[in-house]
């Protein structure tokens, strides 16, 4: 139903987010909670806050869409994206702002070459988390 597009997004693989939107558009879901979000989703595009396509994940998943869950998806969806993209100042500001959902993951120092291999482990625990709160 288009997700596996919208979970590389997130996860910050190399698609665009109309690329994104286009895949959950071209196959939706028959959930009922799922409507409001592809009404959205046609209404206002790429200017959609990225927490629409996470609860729309949750929906799509069967899981809670509350605000815990989202921001909870979005700790480790951010780590993930902010890792793969080089972006140690977004990583810091995931790290920081989420530490109490992160704190599971064990952030590494990300200081010299010890950095960069904390940094890849710290992608690759953040990938499976977010795949494990979707499962």
């Amino acid at each position: 139903m288009g997700f596996e597009v919208v979970d590389r997004y997130l996860l910050g693989e190399p698609v665009s987010k109309p690329e994104a939107i286009a895949a959950l558009l071209a196959e939706r879901s028959p959930a009922p909670a799922a409507a409001p979000f592809y009404r959205a989703f046609e209404a206002v595009g790429v200017r959609a806050a990225d927490e629409a396509f996470i609860a729309l994940r949750l929906i799509l998943a069967g899981k809670a869409h509350d605000d815990a869950s989202v921001r909870r998806l979005r700790a480790f969806a951010s780590v993930a994206r902010a890792g793969r993209a080089g972006d140690r100042a977004g990583l810091a500001a995931a790290l920081k702002r989420d530490a109490g959902i992160l704190a599971e993951l064990e952030p590494r120092s990300l200081d010299g070459e010890a950095g960069e291999a904390g940094e890849a482990a710290l992608v690759a625990a953040a990938t499976v988390a977010y795949q494990l709160e979707l499962a």
